[in-house]
């Protein structure tokens, strides 16, 4: 190809452009006036199997130089599908590639990637990142082979961390370093989270509240995010490679639980009060949507994951016991269901008399909207074992839901769900979690999450001697090495036994820490008939954030 080419110009005459008809195009000898217009061309392309004629148009050129130049390019990389390949379809596609980089006035494409890719039988136009997930996440909602709420977190990810930083990478260009960018500028909206946090003015602190630093499992997650959608590129030949499996991350370990004793409990207390004072000596525009209650829910606590000892529950649970959700509550603290199990829990699944309760639907919110759908895993469909107290509450709610039912009349909505809204409707799983931290702040307790309920009952059943097996099989869990993990998190008052059980093993002739009447040294006696102390609990004192508020 040499582009035929020819000269054009924009001038105009009675308002009409001029375009290959203007005088000045061309000298008095006929030669082309090389300081005026731009050149133009145009070549056939090989038709189609319907042998319909084909043009390969370009324009603007400089020089007749550059034109052909740029026609020689594009006929190199026209030429790579030959007719024995059945390339008609590519041949169009790569046309469609150097009009577009034409317009843009970019480079076009490199012969030897083009040329590679057509050879692999991958597609030929690099796109983006953004462009690829989009009609990634269109083609999961299509073919849902992906948890709805599973994917609305990849959606989240997307809109909070990957997007602003590689929507606009071609694929083909996406390597390990502009992957880890990702990760670099979440570490700087830490930074500058905790920076406000610190900031001694009372509307930056509350630009931020509620606000979370990113944690390094959230950053795994959203790697994992990444590498999903990479994987799904590598399988259908857009990319050669999975720069995400190849970014290195701090491992992210899942937080285990943290009991709330005595000296963690009057530690929030003074940073709340601290907090709340703080908060208080805010101007007044600053602190007119103050309230307690969330003051409290964003003071630091020691781990992610706090658990109630049984004094702190039992506290908790003779405050809830007038609420009509008391039992979905007490079903957590005790049997260890998880939020979505507990809310997407039916009449039909459960077997009273024969105290067993099958876990056989969950809740979730997806956006929102609430959505049923399957427990966890395969091993969260199971049969919970219920103790006589748990179904005598249950029995108790049911009684109580009857009455609610036979007040609404033809309005009441049937569900079939244990737990329900006055009117028979679906709970909304984030209501019931908010509606559970407001009643532990209004019993004037220190902050767990919901979910933290299911840590305790798997505190609660090790610490009664039941073994990991039974405990793991109370949770569900797809393997013991599961729960050992992540709840064997140990109470005062057992560790206190365990350690007395311990030093009582070791006889000892003197009395260590005893000091006797003459000089001050350890007196001797006989030790052997020392037995564990008595592990009378003492109710530790509590956050008294205010009831009610």
């Amino acid at each position: 190809m040499n582009g035929n080419g020819f000269k054009r110009c924009k001038c105009r005459e009675d308002g009409r452009e001029l375009g290959a008809k203007c005088p000045k195009l061309r000298r008095k000898d006929g030669s082309w006036n090389p300081n005026h217009g731009r050149w133009y061309g145009k070549e056939e392309v090989p038709a189609g199997p319907d042998g319909k004629r084909i043009y390969l148009r370009l324009g603007g050129f400089a020089t007749e130089t550059d034109l052909i130049e740029g026609y020689q390019q594009a006929g190199r990389l026209l030429d790579i599908p030959d007719a024995g390949s059945g390339g008609h379809e590519a041949r169009m596609e790569i046309l469609v590639m150097i009009r577009a980089a034409h317009k843009k006035q970019a480079p076009l494409p490199d012969y030897e990637e083009l040329r590679r890719k057509f050879k692999a039988g991958q597609p030929l136009q690099s796109i983006t990142f953004g462009e690829y997930w989009d009609d990634w996440v269109e083609r999961r909602r299509k073919l849902k082979d992906i948890r709805e709420s599973t994917l609305l977190s990849y959606v989240s990810h997307w809109q909070t961390h990957i997007r602003d930083v590689l929507a606009d990478v071609r694929l083909d260009r996406l390597f390990v370093p502009v992957v880890e960018q990702v990760f670099t500028r979440i570490d700087e909206k830490n930074e500058a989270l905790l920076a406000a946090r610190a900031s001694d003015d009372p509307q930056v602190r509350a630009s931020v509240r509620g606000k979370r630093p990113t944690g390094p499992v959230t950053k795994q997650r959203i790697r994992a995010t990444i590498r999903t959608v990479l994987a799904s590129a590598k399988r259908e030949h857009v990319v050669t490679f999975n720069a995400a499996e190849l970014v290195k991350l701090d491992a992210g370990k899942k937080a285990k639980g943290v009991v709330w004793t005595k000296a963690r409990v009057e530690a929030f207390s003074v940073a709340y009060e601290k907090r709340l004072a703080a908060e208080r000596a805010a101007p007044v525009q600053a602190k007119k949507s103050l309230e307690r209650f969330k003051v409290w829910l964003a003071t630091p606590r020691p781990s992610p994951v706090m658990v109630w000892t049984p004094v702190q529950l039992g506290t908790f649970l003779d405050y809830a016991a007038p609420d009509r959700l008391y039992a979905l509550y007490h079903l957590i603290a005790f049997r260890g269901l998880r939020r979505g199990e507990a809310c997407g829990a039916r009449w039909i699944d459960g077997e009273l008399d024969e105290g067993l309760l099958a876990t056989a639907k969950q809740l979730t919110n997806v956006g929102r909207e609430v959505k049923e759908g399957s427990p966890k895993t395969e091993s969260s469909d199971a049969v919970v074992a219920l103790d006589k107290v748990t179904v005598a509450v249950l029995r108790a709610h049911k009684a109580r839901q009857n009455e609610e039912r036979l007040a609404w009349g033809s309005a009441w909505t049937d569900t079939g769900r244990i737990f329900t809204r006055e009117d028979g409707s679906e709970l909304t799983p984030d209501w019931v979690s908010e509606h559970f931290e407001r009643l532990a702040f209004a019993a004037g307790l220190p902050p767990i999450r919901l979910h933290d309920l299911r840590h305790g009952a798997a505190t609660l059943s090790l610490a009664a001697g039941n073994d990991m097996k039974t405990t793991s099989a109370m949770l569900r869990h797809s393997s013991v090495s599961i729960t050992a993990d992540l709840y064997t998190t140990v109470l005062p008052e057992v560790a206190r036994e365990a350690a007395e059980a311990s030093a009582v093993l070791v006889p000892r002739a003197v009395a260590v820490g005893e000091a006797s009447q003459t000089g001050g040294l350890p007196t001797v006696s006989h030790l052997g008939d020392r037995r564990p102390a008595d592990l009378a609990g003492s109710r530790n004192p509590q956050v008294q954030p205010g009831v009610g508020e």
